[in-house]
């Protein structure tokens, strides 16, 4: 076949989780031994060795500096007439001929309305709904975010692939240099994402406070590693003792914060993917994680469940994990094997089987 990518989103200058995913899972994708063709197409011109030189790749760059999606790649599709298309980030081109497949990596903006810009939210849920009607074949991020493409858009099961995203396990680096110039202290619970409602950020600095007036000799602090996101409140920490707010973490040092961490809590209200809940437990940092969502499947029996609108059964979890040294070594063991389940060359192949099934599907 030859398969046409969408592979604009590898060139941004701020890379996010879903950057990281066009980047990493096209990577694996051509990595694999197969006899397809594949054309990257670029917005922006990629560095070198931005993916590596191969027979059957070819690299084409068609700028255009508004609505390139629906314009410049729908453009450059209705010239090259490829057998499939893939776009790995929700938005397919309102129009173009042939198959084609798309990545959904979860309906926060229709979970947590009130989490998103208007503006955005309306985007999204106009690209989404339009393009997982389009699609031959939709990948899904996790089997939530499966549920949700048929529970808010009447998707048909049969048409919905889930394939995980591959999680690389960041190395530990140096502690004590990450632990002084994020001024961390000795012993802490770690919250690492973007600070804004939908993490449930404002319930957990509630349960920590909870916990700590329960162990008042305990000292160790509560950790938010993230930038402030949309809706962030300074009010969800004021008055409370023991949380240091770090701002944005490097992602080279995501590995010393975890391999310093007590615990990963991530009392997520919703999560199409939790790269951080399998991140940690890559590390072997017990992780306490919602019990919604995606996040009972990232986490099985290898971290705490806890229901994230009970403060109380939140810190009766850190307290679990603060106490409980033999669960904390249980967690420690079976953290990295759930883990290891999710690469990227295993995920390349679920994204190759299902482009590979489109050879005998048509578009809706």
């Amino acid at each position: 076949m030859r398969i046409a990518i969408d592979a604009s989103r590898t060139t941004v200058a701020r890379v996010t989780g879903t950057e990281r995913y066009a980047l990493e899972m096209i990577r694996a994708l051509l990595a694999l031994d197969s006899p397809h063709t594949f054309t990257l197409y670029f917005r922006d011109t990629p560095p070198d060795g931005l993916f590596a030189a191969h027979p059957h790749v070819e690299q084409r760059v068609i700028p255009f500096h508004r609505a390139w999606t629906h314009v410049r790649f729908a453009a450059a599709l209705m010239a090259d007439r490829p057998d499939v298309a893939w776009v790995p980030a929700h938005t397919l081109p309102l129009l173009f001929p042939g198959r084609a497949a798309v990545t959904v990596h979860d309906l926060g903006y229709r979970v947590f309305p009130d989490a998103h810009p208007a503006l955005q939210r309306r985007y999204l849920d106009w690209s989404t709904g339009t393009s997982a009607k389009r699609a031959t074949v939709i990948f899904a991020d996790s089997q939530a975010t499966a549920r949700d493409l048929t529970h808010f858009y009447g998707t048909p099961e049969a048409k919905v692939r889930v394939v995980y995203p591959g999680v690389d396990t960041p190395a530990a680096g140096d502690r004590a240099a990450a632990r002084a110039r994020y001024q961390l202290p000795e012993r802490y619970f770690l919250f690492l994402g973007t600070l804004q409602p939908r993490k449930n950020i404002a319930r957990l600095v509630a349960a920590y406070s909870r916990w700590k007036a329960a162990h008042p000799n305990d000292p160790a602090g509560l950790v938010l590693a993230g930038a402030q996101g949309w809706l962030h409140d300074p009010a969800w920490v004021e008055g409370v003792q023991g949380v240091t707010l770090t701002g944005y973490v490097d992602d080279a040092d995501r590995g010393a914060l975890y391999a310093g961490a007590l615990a990963l809590v991530f009392p997520s209200l919703y999560e199409g993917f939790g790269f951080p809940a399998v991140e940690a437990m890559g590390c072997g940092t017990p992780v306490l994680a919602s019990d919604t969502s995606s996040l009972p499947e990232l986490v099985g029996e290898a971290g705490l469940l806890v229901d994230p609108l009970d403060e109380a059964a939140i810190a009766a979890g850190m307290a679990r994990l603060a106490d409980d040294k033999a669960l904390r070594a249980r967690l420690a063991a079976e953290g990295p094997i759930q883990a290891a389940r999710f690469t990227w060359e295993a995920g390349a192949r679920g994204i190759l089987a299902g482009l590979e099934a489109t050879a005998g599907g048509q578009a809706s």
